[in-house]
């Protein structure tokens, strides 16, 4: 099954798990809109001065060598008089616009003696004043419900007075790692044993993206206990992840537990790294068999397993474009869709010696992932497609 087939049948079975929930917009960081944000108010709510400088009808001004009496002093934050007829307002940045005025001239084209002031010039009516609803009108909807709190959309939502808004509750998603062979670091490792480096990858992977991990650790290759630790998983979880145990080795029984308590409705994509993959129901709660081997956990983490959380969480379309690249290495195709581990430079993109599902360094020693297509070459100069690791934050 090919991965736009694998992530089409993961759509097919998403739906929105999480609940919502009422939260203070400091809160509110890299969280999901559970409703429209609309806004209540204009932004500015009023005419404002675009810089500093001297407010007047434009009418007024009969030329650089008539003066105006300066009639008032406006500062942001203080609303002004109404202008008298025939004179000019010393205005600041972002003060009101007195009612009467219809123009700013900068003070740089303006010459004082503290009671009058000269201008050299003027600029049309409008000149310089940034008109109230400029930003945003009364009634508008500024975001959508689905959208991933950034920054600058903290800032537009305080921009509009609002304190609290509400998001979708924080997916719980079950990570439980399988293999005897595990070990937590710390500890030393004997004969035939490896550190658990999946566990720490993945984890912090879900939290970078606003998930809630429930933790189940290492569970032995025993069938029992990996369907006592999977009913578990299924009760305080949205989602269950697992790494390892769904290949075809006499130790992998994640994928036989599965069937037990559920069904597998996918099973192997047609990608590389990353085959071995399992999508299914525990118990009624949705299940990604994760590979064991690093690479492969995190490249299906990418490229499966993140559009499937995101909809489930709430979220709109998680679309991650690819850049393009020039190619500095020469490699062979498959039938399977690669993901090699590459590094970006002002030249093009740099391949990692081993490609190998295991080689974990790879994906630290690069910075992004070049996708060649089924049964296509790449040879050096080729433009190919790069998505950088950080496209998938």
């Amino acid at each position: 099954m090919s991965l736009e087939q694998a992530n089409a049948r993961l759509a097919r079975n998403q739906s929105v798990l999480a609940q919502t929930e009422t939260v203070k917009i400091g809160q509110c960081l890299g969280r999901i809109l559970a409703a429209d944000i609309v806004s209540a108010i204009n932004v500015p709510p009023a005419d404002n001065s675009a810089m500093d400088g001297y407010a007047l009808l434009s009418e007024d001004w009969q030329g650089p060598d008539h003066g105006l009496e300066i009639s008032q002093r406006i500062t942001a934050g203080n609303p002004p008089l109404p202008l008298k007829k025939g004179t000019a307002a010393r205005i600041f940045t972002g003060a009101e616009v007195p009612p009467g005025a219809d123009s700013v001239v900068m003070q740089e084209k303006c010459r004082t003696d503290g009671s009058s002031v000269w201008m050299s010039e003027i600029r049309e009516p409008g000149g310089n004043i940034r008109p109230k609803g400029q930003d945003i009108c009364k009634g508008a909807t500024v975001l959508r419900a689905g959208h991933r709190l950034r920054p600058q959309d903290l800032g537009l939502i305080a921009s509009l007075g609002i304190a609290e808004v509400d998001v979708r509750a924080r997916l719980k998603v079950a990570i439980v790692s399988t293999g005897e062979e595990l070990v937590e670091p710390g500890h030393e490792l004997k004969p035939g044993q490896i550190y658990n480096s999946n566990r720490y990858m993945l984890q912090s992977l879900l939290e970078s993206w606003g998930f809630a991990v429930v933790d189940h650790g290492i569970t032995a290759d025993d069938p029992d206990i990996i369907s006592d630790v999977m009913a578990a998983a299924s009760r305080n979880a949205d989602v269950i992840m697992t790494t390892g145990g769904v290949s075809v080795g006499e130790e992998d029984h994640v994928k036989a537990v599965v069937e037990s308590l559920g069904f597998i409705d996918l099973w192997r994509v047609a990608i590389k790294p990353g085959k071995p993959f399992a999508f299914g129901e525990v118990l009624g709660t949705p299940f990604l068999g994760l590979p064991g081997n690093p690479v492969s956990a995190l490249v299906t983490a990418l490229v499966i397993a993140r559009p499937f959380l995101f909809a489930c969480q709430g979220a709109g379309q998680q679309e991650v474009v690819p850049l393009k690249q020039v190619a500095l290495f020469d490699k062979k195709s498959s039938f399977r869709q690669e993901y090699l581990r590459v590094r970006m430079g002002s030249d093009g993109a740099e391949m990692f010696d081993s490609q190998s599902s295991g080689v974990l360094y790879s994906t630290s020693w690069g910075d992004a992932l070049a996708v060649q297509k089924p049964n296509v070459d790449i040879q050096h100069g080729d433009i190919v497609d790069v998505i950088p690791f950080v496209l998938f934050s």
